[in-house]
């Protein structure tokens, strides 16, 4: 594997870090993922990956423990994402790390955060007392089509089951939570609700929710799946408007949330859903 794609400390025996160091931190260049689905250096959406950290704590000046959730957005246009073990190990470094507070800890991840990504990444943290208003549980948006009858005969991206009636354009939001991929590198399941939006030929439900199935045992990361499906749909039912959203189970404190959009590029909210 070249560096370039190096999965860093993913599927690795590690020691986590006693003291704060971002040099854990393990950036992956998008563009080795994007040349397999023929995207150059002009993308057709723009989006973000929201991270969400569960598990964020820090020590005082006088050694008393701090406890906080983080969001992370960080911008689809930047060169690098960020390898998700190595964001575990960065953030734990912080726990025995003496910090005027988490003020400073929030500067400290943004600017750290940032340089791995390769573009500004956002950053809020919240306290015990924000979590009711911040961390609440919404279902996806629009009609679920987990109930239709299929029979599914792959378990590999099959974008050909993709289909649309070009005589009958619609506004429809649609969603499921049956979409499985696999870690590129450990083959650990990695499940996620996911939410389409669009404007364009009407597609057939069926043939969506056979094809999110068809992820089932595909190994690559969150990130990739998402755009993959994006272009996926764009190149089968050619829809004038489209965004895809999936939320992503946490693991190891952390989930993340790819949001790819042609159509309202205002970063969407932070939806919690049920099983995160």
């Amino acid at each position: 594997m070249s560096e370039q794609l190096s999965h860093g400390p993913l599927g690795e025996q590690v020691d986590y870090p006693g003291q704060y160091d971002p040099s854990c931190l393990h950036p992956i260049a998008r563009q080795a993922g994007r040349d397999g689905l023929g995207l150059g250096d002009v993308l057709p959406f723009g989006g973000v990956d929201i991270w969400n950290a569960y598990e964020l704590s820090c020590l005082n000046e006088q050694g008393k423990p701090l406890v906080a959730c983080a969001e992370f957005r960080v911008p689809a246009q930047s060169p690098n994402i960020i390898e998700s073990k190595s964001f575990k190990l960065y953030l734990n470094s912080f726990n025995q790390t003496r910090l005027p507070g988490l003020d400073a800890m929030a500067e400290m991840l943004r600017h750290d955060l940032s340089l791995a990504a390769g573009a500004e990444v956002q950053v809020a943290i919240y306290c015990p007392e924000d979590w009711p208003a911040n961390y609440s549980i919404m279902l996806p948006r629009g009609e679920c089509i987990d109930g239709l009858d299929i029979c599914p005969d792959s378990y590999q991206p099959s974008p050909s089951l993709l289909s649309a009636n070009t005589g009958d354009v619609v506004e429809a939001t649609l969603y499921s939570h049956l979409l499985r991929s696999r870690c590129p590198v450990t083959s650990q399941p990695d499940w996620a609700s996911i939410e389409i939006s669009y404007r364009g030929p009407r597609i057939n439900h069926e043939g969506l929710l056979a094809y999110l199935v068809s992820f089932r045992e595909h190994d690559d990361f969150h990130e990739q799946c998402v755009e993959q499906i994006f272009s996926d749909i764009s190149r089968y039912c050619a829809p004038a408007r489209l965004t895809v959203y999936a939320r992503y189970l946490r693991r190891g404190g952390l989930d993340i949330n790819p949001w790819r959009s042609n159509d309202d590029l205002a970063s969407p909210e932070n939806r919690r859903g049920a099983r995160q």
